[in-house]
């Protein structure tokens, strides 16, 4: 037991964690955890405490990015399970709702009644643009684009985007182009969700 004891204080089963061991080390150890239970039992500690340790130290991802990433998984999802890659209008002055009525009317690119305060369902996403349903229920934070022209097509709802010192307020069928380099918002003010078609393009 003394031995084993050394073992454990040596340090080795950390590496042993963190994949620091050599293959030699790795099967010695695989054969002593076969043998001692206490042994087992310590890894499967060091691997709870790592683990800990980890959620406190990682940098906290905010909601909007978390929704991103799940927008992207399900719009992989859609083309993995057999989706054809769509070419939606580009975004302009003369855009109207029912130019995006193909994808507006589909049964799973609907936003679920309890979201949260973003919801978001990819069209199509290609190198030169990105082209989005997004539902937003109180707005979005400021931010400023530096390499793609960001285009806005109000469906439902209504909204401010305000651009620099100028607010935009806008109703359905309203479009808004944000230019390069400029902080812009978007403030909810219907007391349903806003929704939009979002297009990013290249710049």
């Amino acid at each position: 037991m003394d031995t084993i004891e050394n073992y454990i204080n040596s340090g080795i089963l950390e590496l042993y964690v963190l994949g620091l061991t050599s293959e030699e080390e790795n099967t010695e150890i695989s054969e002593l955890v076969a043998i001692h239970v206490e042994l087992k039992r310590e890894i499967e500690a060091i691997e709870q405490a790592l683990n800990v340790y980890a959620e406190k130290i990682a940098p906290e991802i905010s909601e909007a990015t978390k929704e991103w990433i799940m927008t992207t998984i399900n719009y992989t999802e859609r083309l993995q399970n057999g989706e054809e890659v769509a070419n939606p209008p580009r975004l302009n002055k003369n855009s109207k709702i029912e130019d995006f009525d193909t994808w507006l009317k589909r049964d799973n690119m609907q936003a679920p009644d309890d979201f949260d305060a973003l919801h978001a369902k990819i069209i199509a996403a290609t190198p030169e643009a990105k082209t989005l349903i997004v539902w937003l229920r109180y707005g979005a934070p400021p931010e400023e684009h530096t390499n793609e022209m960001e285009h806005f097509l109000i469906v439902e709802g209504t909204c401010d985007i305000t651009i620099g010192e100028q607010v935009h307020h806008l109703i359905p069928g309203d479009y808004l182009s944000i230019p390069l380099y400029v902080d812009h918002d978007v403030k909810v003010t219907s007391s349903s969700p806003c929704k939009v078609i979002l297009q990013r393009v290249a710049a």
